[in-house]
C-alpha cells in the first residue's frame, strides 16, 4: 500500500502510534506534527506577529504592566526561529528592570521535532546545579504564538573564542591549548553533575521514567527514531532496517536512570572569555530521562573533536583525549562506563541522525516547511558518512 506521507490519514497515524510506543510527550509532539503536515508550509513572519504573540503570553502570566522593545531576529538555533527583545517589567525579587530575552519558536516543521515544554522543564530543573540560561515562560501548545515556543534570558559568554572560526553549529572549532586546559575539567564535571542530579523532586511532568533492570529506556529510544523514519523518509535504505533490527536485538539494560542532555558537546555551551568559565549549557531540546551512556557515546563522537597539534592524539570535543575524558568522568560521577553500552549508543546515535537527515531533513525541505531549507539540504550530505560509520560499528560489534 502506498502511503501519502505529505497528507497522512488518521488511520495511518494511529497505526504508527500503536506500532512504536514512546513517552507520552514525545507521542504528543510527533502526532501533532503528522496531523498538521498537510497544512501550509513555512511563511516568513513579521516581527510584529511575534511581538503580539509574546504580549499575549505575558498578559496571561504577569499582573503588572510591561513593555517590549528592541525586537530583532536572532541568528543561530539551526532548527528553531529566534527573536531577541527587551522586556521592561517588575521582575520578581529584583524590581523594575529592562531584561534582554529570547523567544525560541518552532517553524512549521523542524529538522527535529521536540517539546518546548520538556526543554523548559529541564532548564528550570537545572537552575543552580549547572550553568543554564534563565528561562521564564513556555507556550507549549502555541496558544499565543504561531507555533510552540519558550522565552529565556540571555546568558553572558561566547560559544567559541572571538578570533576563532568554526563550521555549522560549532563543528570544527579549534581551541587554544591554555583555554582547553581551563574548560576541560568544567566540561567533564558538569556532565557528571547532570548525571548525578536527583531529578525526582523536580517538575518534570513531561517526562516518563524508564524502569531499572529492563531495556525499556533503549526500546523507547529506538521506537522514537524508527517512528520518525517511517513518518518522514521517502526511500528505502536497507541498512536502516538492518540497524533497527540490530539495535532491538542488542538493547542494553538500564542500571540507573539519569538526565541525559543528548547534545553535550563543544558548541553547545557558552563561556566567558575573561576567566574561561562555562556560563551556560544550551540546546536541551532532545534531553530525556535515560541512560548516561547515550551522552558519553555522543560526546565522544569523532564528529565533534579533532586531532591535536601533535598530529596523532584525538581530542574529544576538541578538549582532551578520550581516555582522559572517561577517566575523569568516572572519578567525578562515581559511575562506571560500560564500553558495550557506549558502543550500542554510538550505533543508536548514528541511526537517529540518519533518520533526521535522510528522513526529516528531506521531508521538510521538499515540503517547504522550514526557514532553513538550504542548511537542511546541505546537512543531508553528511548522512552517507553516518551510514558508513553505522555499518562499521555494527560490523565491529558482530
Amino acid at each position: 500500500m502506498v502511503i501519502d506521507k505529505s497528507s497522512p490519514s488518521s488511520e495511518w497515524i494511529a497505526a504508527l502510534r500503536k506500532r512504536f510506543p514512546v513517552e507520552a510527550e514525545i507521542d504528543r509532539v510527533l502526532t501533532r506534527k503528522m496531523q498538521r503536515r498537510a497544512g501550509p508550509g513555512y511563511m516568513p513572519l513579521p516581527l510584529e506577529v511575534l511581538v503580539k504573540g509574546v504580549e499575549s503570553l505575558l498578559r496571561s502570566e504577569l499582573q503588572d504592566a510591561f513593555e517590549i522593545s528592541e525586537a530583532k531576529w536572532l541568528s543561530g538555533g539551526a532548527s528553531k526561529l529566534q527573536m531577541a527583545f527587551k522586556l521592561s517589567w517588575n521582575r520578581p525579587g529584583v524590581g523594575r528592570e529592562k531584561t534582554p530575552m529570547v523567544l525560541r519558536m518552532e517553524p512549521a516543521e523542524s529538522i527535529v521535532e521536540t517539546s518546548r515544554l520538556r526543554e523548559f522543564q529541564l532548564i528550570k530543573a537545572f537552575e543552580g546545579v549547572v550553568a543554564v540560561p534563565p528561562v521564564f515562560w513556555c507556550d507549549a501548545d502555541g496558544r499565543h504564538l504561531p507555533y510552540p515556543a519558550l522565552i529565556y534570558g540571555f546568558a553572558e559568554g561566547v560559544a567559541k573564542p572571538s578570533a576563532a572560526t568554526s563550521g555549522v553549529s560549532g563543528l570544527g572549532t579549534h581551541l587554544p591549548t591554555e583555554l582547553r586546559a581551563r574548560l576541560a575539567p568544567q566540561f567533564v564535571g558538569d556532565l557528571a553533575k547532570i548525571h548525578r542530579f536527583d531529578f525526582r523532586n523536580k517538575d518534570l511532568s513531561a517526562f516518563d521514567v524508564p524502569s531499572v533492570g529492563t531495556t525499556q529506556c533503549a526500546e523507547w529510544g529506538v521506537n522514537w527514531w524508527e517512528r520518525v523514519w517511517e513518518e518522514d523518509s521517502d526511500e528505502d535504505v536497507p541498512l536502516m532496517r538492518l540497524c533497527a533490527a540490530w539495535l532491538r536485538q542488542n538493547m542494553p539494560v538500564l542500571d540507573r536512570p539519569v538526565i541525559v542532555h543528548a547534545d553535550y558537546r563543544l558548541g553547545n555551551f557558552l563561556f566567558t572569555e575573561h576567566d574561561s568559565r562555562i556560563s551556560a549549557w544550551l540546546d536541551w531540546e532532545l534531553g530525556r530521562i535515560g541512560d548516561r551512556h547515550q551522552d558519553i557515546a555522543w560526546t565522544t563522537s569523532r564528529a565533534f573533536g579533532h586531532i591535536a597539534d601533535d598530529g596523532k592524539t584525538f581530542l574529544t570535543c576538541g578538549l582532551l583525549p578520550e581516555t582522559e575524558f572517561l577517566e575523569q568522568y568516572e572519578r567525578a560521577s562515581d559511575f562506571k562506563v560500560d564500553a558495550r553500552a557506549v558502543h550500542w549508543y554510538k550505533v543508536y546515535n548514528d541511526y537517529m541522525m540518519v533518520a533526521l537527515l535522510f528522513g526529516t531533513g528531506y521531508r521538510i525541505a521538499h515540503g517547504g516547511k522550514t526557514h532553513q531549507d538550504v542548511l537542511v539540504t546541505w546537512l543531508m550530505g553528511i548522512g552517507n558518512m553516518l551510514l558508513e560509520e553505522m555499518r562499521s560499528l555494527i560490523e565491529e560489534a558482530v
